[in-house]
């Protein structure tokens, strides 16, 4: 079982469930934090003093207030917990939906499990501590299954994400070569992204560049 754990998380009454179900499995040491930045220093000061937390339990949203921070959301967070201490097993708890952005999280970031946030969470929150402790396999919440076995978001490359997320932002068609340009993202010709865009709209079934925004944000990945 693990013996030292730190939960991110900026709601006190999620934060006391989540230490309730650590201590009920027997956990010795729980830490918490309400700021990214706070439980950064947390697991700096662990590593310094050789006795590192062996879990973080982290939320992915948290509210800003007037408090400078640097690490402003979850995902910072996490990126920065991995490369400080790789070994360190993570656990987002998260109202997150976004099928693109949770499949990048096991992808990109290593977490090793996802516990979305309602009404089974804290139930399935302790099978997940559960699981990590018994093995290196993932957990992630079974109504979220299906999204680790989505090949769709993997046939999306970072071209095609840049693409979208100009024309959210209000880039047109006609002025996305001259963007690309001064980004110096190529190929950035008329006819390449012309092609690309309508590739874009072909696969995700979008009838125009609106649709296709809206179902890529759906997705998570703008």
């Amino acid at each position: 079982m693990f013996k030292k754990v730190i939960i991110a998380e900026d709601f006190d009454s999620i934060n006391l469930a989540v230490m309730q179900v650590l201590s009920e499995i027997g956990v010795t040491e729980i830490h918490h934090a309400k700021y990214c930045d706070d439980a950064q220093i947390k697991i700096r000061k662990a590593l310094l003093d050789n006795q590192p937390f062996d879990l973080l339990i982290t939320d992915l949203s948290f509210i800003q207030d007037n408090r400078k921070i640097k690490l402003a959301q979850g995902d910072q967070l996490i990126a920065w917990a991995r490369n400080e201490q790789p070994e360190l097993k993570i656990i987002v708890h998260s109202i997150e939906n976004k099928a693109f952005f949770i499949k990048s999280l096991f992808e990109n970031y290593g977490v090793n499990g996802f516990v979305a946030k309602g009404r089974r969470s804290i139930s399935q929150l302790k099978k997940a501590i559960k699981k990590l402790c018994q093995d290196d396999t993932t957990y992630i919440s079974p109504e979220m299954e299906h999204i680790l076995k989505d090949e769709t978001v993997n046939e999306i490359d970072s071209y095609d994400i840049q693409l979208i997320k100009q024309l959210s932002i209000g880039v047109s068609q006609e002025k996305m070569d001259l963007k690309f340009k001064q980004l110096g993202i190529e190929p950035n010709s008329k006819s390449t992204i012309e092609k690309r865009i309508g590739k874009l709209k072909d696969y995700f079934k979008a009838n125009n560049t609106i649709h296709l925004i809206a179902i890529a944000k759906d997705l998570g990945i703008v």
